[in-house]
């Protein structure tokens, strides 16, 4: 559940991020969030399986710092 709340944190993170992020960066930010997406997904379905009842995500998180252009974005994906 730890895991799979983590990874909620992460997609929201990067849907935060990748408007901000062009060029090479976008796309490894677009890929980066394809896999968290694809690991929340197992996660959910792994704890699903064993009997129990994913952790739900959060609408909105807390970010360290603003997210206002392509480095701070960048910093966040790091």
């Amino acid at each position: 559940q730890a895991a799979l709340a983590a990874e909620h944190a992460a997609v929201y993170g990067y849907g935060v991020l990748g408007g901000r992020i062009e060029g090479k960066r976008g796309t490894e930010a677009r890929a980066a969030y394809d896999g968290h997406r694809a690991r929340r997904d197992a996660l959910a379905r792994a704890v699903r399986d064993l009997g129990g009842r994913p952790v739900a995500s959060d609408a909105a998180y807390a970010l360290p710092f603003a997210v206002a252009d392509s480095p701070s974005a960048v910093r966040l994906a790091a």
